[in-house]
């Protein structure tokens, strides 16, 4: 028998957590902004913020170690403030982050582009500000849709591997992450811890999915009432 090591979990889940939420606000804006907009950049656009959904996880990696690399124009500019992201644990919130941000931002897009326009015109001829607007009627009326994507956001970051270990390394204790601790359990030949691994993965997993249908069934039954 072995002891779990359940510090990969919290890493996990703390950078699934605050991941999402800095997602939702970004997804959220992004299509926002994109949904109402009609200019000739829209395609480019909406093609730049899907890239990271269809590109392999570790070009979006190398992406990124470009970007915040001490080379690179974040890292020179963090340098100058005496700090770096590489191979910490924000490193894996960025990456997390960054491969998550299309699902948000489709999910919530589509939601958006379902409301009917002259619901928010209304609220517009009373003199309510776009701020208002957005928050009290726009979220509320998108919100299953949001919600949805915030589940799968929160499910995507935590499956995240290649460009987590690109960017954060994998250090036990501070970045390596539940499928980083499955990838160098299997490279080191312990199966059972990788199987143990796989158990824990697999329950919270299986937990978002429950979460999403349950509040995909708890959406419909509210609205036919």
């Amino acid at each position: 028998m072995f002891e779990l090591e359940l510090t990969p979990v919290w890493i996990s889940l703390k950078t699934a957590a605050i991941s999402t939420i800095i997602t939702f606000f970004f997804g959220c804006a992004a299509a926002r902004c994109l949904s109402g907009y009609r200019g000739k950049a829209k395609g480019l656009l909406d093609g730049l913020f899907t890239l990271p959904l269809v590109l392999p996880p570790t070009v979006v990696g190398f992406g990124l170690l470009l970007l915040f690399g001490k080379h690179g124009p974040l890292g020179k500019l963090l340098l100058k403030f005496g700090t770096t992201v590489i191979f910490s644990w924000w490193a894996t919130v960025i990456a997390a982050t960054v491969v998550a941000f299309p699902l948000m931002y489709r999910t919530a897009r589509g939601a958006f582009e379902q409301i009917e326009p002259s619901i928010e015109n209304a609220a517009r001829t009373l003199g309510a500000s776009e701020w208002n607007i957005f928050w009290r009627i726009t979220v509320p009326l998108a919100w299953p849709g949001i919600m949805a994507g915030i589940i799968l956001s929160f499910a995507r970051t935590l499956g995240e591997f290649g460009a987590t270990l690109m960017i954060a390394g994998n250090i036990p204790g501070k970045t390596q992450t539940i499928p980083l601790a499955i990838y160098f359990a299997v490279a080191a030949g312990d199966n059972a811890r990788a199987l143990a691994w796989v158990a824990v993965i697999l329950i919270i997993s299986m937990f978002s999915i429950f979460a999403l249908n349950y509040w995909q069934h708890y959406e419909q039954t509210h609205n036919k009432h």
